[in-house]
């Protein structure tokens, strides 16, 4: 008889959003699939990274890095960091890590022990949670509210959640998939807290660049001291359209670089080089790719939000940042029946809220981060099928 896997991995659940995704994959009746279930950009990698990349492999860069990653790519980041926010950074706060995914499992590795607490908002990312869990670790989700259409965050009800057992808490903001953005405020009083309980905080800003009327979220980065117990999760996946290259970066406190580094090692080795040089071009030749996507979004985003004017039945909170519209519609309590309805009927795909945590149940999440053509072209399917 074949053993058992761990009790960890056999708890855990499918992703909703690819089970979902499966069922459209290989069909003929599916060629014309407009896909907005994931969050990822609709245009690929810009060119000029993506032959970064392509020159790196012609000079041969395919051997081992060092675990922190490159010193170009690490100078880079801390450069792009203190000109963004003002602050001073030096590579020794940098790790490059694979993927913004890989940064949250390092984290985690890092701080949390089986049966450690992880306080958390709640809906969210399904990684975040099942990340915690397969270190045995427990998560604590506290839901965001509505409050004069908007979702927010109460902070006493985050501080209450955390008990003696409290180990970490993590923070996504801008947040994925609500799009909801804690205030500058809201971040000093959460790092006061975590200051005087000795709590640590996984800040997950992957979507700071992703905001549509200054040029990044409000950032723990400009607030933190080094010996703070603060790790920031970054990635290039969002703001520069490279989800699939796995690429991201760790901030953490001073004096710990080479704990990160074993963990790095322990966990996926190193970072590729190419990859790495083409995320330093990424860095230094990004913006303008990323100003014009910014703009191509907010004109999807305006469709939306005049198309949901429209229905009735549907209710769609304002985003503050991030590319995401996440709404319910009135009386439909399963969200992936109905993401299941609107695939088959409208040959739209969308992720169903019940992937979010139950918290997002009855909701579903729509990425915008498209042309507005194709966000006209979703529209005009999904409208008859929400009215």
């Amino acid at each position: 008889m074949r053993p058992a896997l761990s009790a960890k991995v056999q708890a855990l659940q499918p992703s909703l959003i690819r089970e979902l995704a499966n069922e459209a994959t290989g069909s003929a009746k599916f060629n014309d699939l407009i896909q907005l279930w994931y969050g990822e950009p609709d245009l690929p990698t810009p060119e000029v990274v993506r032959r970064a990349c392509q020159q790196a492999l012609d000079h041969g860069e395919t051997f081992y890095t060092p675990n922190a990653g490159i010193l170009p790519l690490r100078e880079a980041l801390a450069a792009y960091m203190n000109d963004l926010y003002g602050t001073s950074f030096g590579v020794e706060r940098i790790l490059v890590t694979g993927s913004g995914t890989l940064a949250l499992t390092i984290a985690s590795q890092a701080l949390l022990a089986p049966g450690d607490v992880l306080v958390t908002h709640a809906p969210h990312w399904p990684n975040l949670s099942a990340i915690q869990q397969l270190r045995g670790a427990r998560v604590v989700r506290v839901p965001l509210e509505l409050h004069d259409g908007r979702w927010q965050l109460d902070l006493q009800r985050f501080f209450d959640a955390c008990g003696p057992d409290t180990r970490a808490m993590l923070i996504n903001s801008p947040a994925n998939p609500t799009g909801w953005m804690l205030d500058d405020d809201g971040q000093l009083e959460i790092l006061d807290f975590c200051r005087r309980r000795g709590i640590w905080l996984i800040a997950d800003e992957v979507y700071n660049r992703i905001i549509y009327d200054r040029t990044h979220a409000p950032t723990f980065a400009d607030k933190i001291g080094p010996d703070d117990p603060v790790l920031i999760v970054n990635s290039f996946s969002k703001t520069w359209a490279m989800t699939g290259w796995r690429l991201g970066w760790l901030t953490i406190p001073a004096g710990l670089l080479g704990r990160f580094e074993m963990l790095t090692e322990y966990t996926n080795s190193c970072t590729p080089a190419a990859t790495q040089l083409a995320g330093v071009c990424a860095i230094r030749e990004g913006e303008p790719y990323l100003r014009a996507s910014l703009a191509r979004w907010d004109q999807s985003r305006r469709l939306l939000r005049d198309a949901f004017a429209q229905l009735p039945r549907a209710h769609c909170p304002p985003a503050e940042a991030a590319f995401y519209a996440w709404f319910a519609c009135e009386g439909v309590a399963d969200s992936y029946a109905l993401a299941s309805d609107i695939l088959h009927e409208a040959r739209v795909g969308l992720a169903p809220g019940g992937a979010f945590a139950p918290e997002g149940e009855g909701w579903l999440r729509l990425c915008h981060a498209v042309a507005p053509e194709t966000m006209a072209r979703a529209l005009e399917r999904l409208s008859p099928v929400l009215k």
